[in-house]
């Protein structure tokens, strides 16, 4: 796939053009809940509108999306706040959809949901500008996930190997360690873009996430999508299409880019709250159908093209740690495999939280050798036995020889545990995290 890039020197023009065509306004007819109806003008589903005066007169204007058309009008939802604007507002159409830049100005930028830097770092030196709605990769022009992908992480590296093209999720309730984790992953992987998008974060948490877990390091090689919880759910949602499309353009020029989205949930949430807005009948635990059209819209996306690759880790906050909540059913459906945050673990200091027997990789043994598979296999089958002797190892009813898995996993204990955690600051290579893992099992002898 080629992308076309637009030059500022193109955008100009057409700025100018635009300029010199009449314009047709139109105005607010009605605002109800998150939604602004207008009527007057003639606009596309995708198109951007001005609402207000940019004259200086009343409410400084803001900018709208146009999500829905009927006879009568249309319907929008806002990518800033209403405040101060009232029926009869003047709305004019832009003229065109979103563009998103992308190039390697971006690199350790910080930018919002409309692509506009916010780390006072002053304006964005863009290669080139491109439209934020693209097509998914065709499935045959596809190419098959076949090489592994270096995360940093032992216990994923190795029992849930990502392979270059792999859309992961991360499933977990809140305050598991999922943005932890994230940040190990953009220190450690060797993807050769990263790029990270917080969804309905805190305002406080972007801050820290972005020096204390991320930090100058993880940050230079990065480029950071932010919008916040308190922000329009249009903008929210558009920040999720951002940072997408920034992660294609770099695909589509050869690279192989790492793609990180905290949280889809959110995502979700903010499509709810737009389905809803503009009359969609509340379905599974009041989303409306478009939210599960949206979730396989937005992954798809990801994945191998026929250069270059998009590998998506996307962590999911799974409602009251039901893991088959509507949300995490779904995407569990889509994604390529998925890792499971354990709050057990987390609340013991075992970090990071991963329950290996929970969680797989659907192209692990396609980009592992067949011994590093067998490698993987018996940890799990050593892990499987202790925990379905837990309940005898507990009550101390169980006796040493009666499953040679069992002694293993008692006698290697400390050593299992061990590979199994790594600090936030530790950086750990494939290489040594299988050699590691190779003198682990061979330890376990005739079990």
């Amino acid at each position: 796939m080629t992308t076309t890039l637009l030059p500022p020197a193109s955008r100009g023009f057409r700025a100018a053009v635009a300029a010199a065509r009449p314009q047709r306004v139109g105005i607010v007819s009605s605002i109800v809940g998150l939604g602004v109806e207008v009527s007057g003008i003639d606009c596309a589903i995708g198109d951007l509108v001005t609402i207000g005066d940019s004259s200086g007169a009343g409410a400084a204007p803001i900018v709208a999306e146009v999500i829905a058309t009927t006879r009568t009008g249309l319907r929008c939802m806002p990518l800033n706040r209403l405040t101060g604007i009232s029926a009869g507002a003047p709305v004019r159409a832009q003229g065109e959809p979103m563009l998103v830049p992308t190039g390697s100005g971006l690199f350790g930028r910080v930018i919002d949901g409309l692509g506009r830097p916010i780390d006072g770092k002053g304006p964005i030196v863009a290669d080139g500008w491109v439209p934020l709605d693209n097509e998914s990769p065709s499935a045959m022009g596809r190419a098959r996930i076949d090489t592994p992908l270096q995360l940093g992480v032992r216990v994923l590296d190795t029992l849930t190997t990502v392979g270059r093209g792999q859309r992961m999720g991360l499933f977990a309730g809140s305050g598991v360690g999922k943005s932890s984790l994230l940040s190990m992953i953009a220190r450690g992987t060797d993807a050769e873009v990263s790029v990270i998008a917080l969804v309905g974060e805190r305002g406080r948490e972007v801050r820290e996430f972005l020096e204390d877990d991320l930090g100058e390091e993880g940050l230079a090689r990065s480029i950071v999508v932010v919008s916040t919880s308190d922000e329009p759910a249009m903008m929210r949602l558009r920040a999720a299409f951002v940072a997408t499309r920034i992660a294609e353009s770099f695909r589509d020029r050869g690279a192989h880019v790492m793609l990180m989205m905290d949280s889809l949930t959110r995502v979700a949430m903010a499509q709810r709250e737009i389905g809803l807005s503009v009359g969609e009948p509340p379905a599974t635990r009041g989303y409306p159908p478009s939210t599960f059209s949206l979730l396989a819209q937005l992954l798809e996306r990801a994945g191998t093209g026929e250069v270059g690759s998009v590998t998506g880790i996307y962590t999911v906050l799974v409602d009251g740690d039901d893991h088959n909540e509507p949300i995490a059913d779904s995407a569990r459906s889509i994604l390529d495999g998925h890792v499971v945050l354990d709050r057990k673990l987390a609340i013991s200091g075992h970090f990071p939280s991963v329950d290996a027997l929970g969680s797989i990789s659907r192209v692990a043994s396609r980009v592992n050798t067949r011994e590093h598979t067998e490698t993987a296999s018996m940890l799990r089958k050593v892990l499987a036995a202790r925990k379905s002797a837990q309940d005898l190892l507990d009550i101390g009813a169980y006796q040493p020889g009666a499953n040679p898995l069992v002694d293993a996993a008692v006698t290697y204990e400390a050593e299992i545990n061990a590979f199994l955690q790594q600090r936030m600051t530790d950086q750990s290579g494939v290489v040594e995290a299988w050699a590691q893992l190779t003198r682990l099992t061979r330890a376990f002898g005739g079990a």
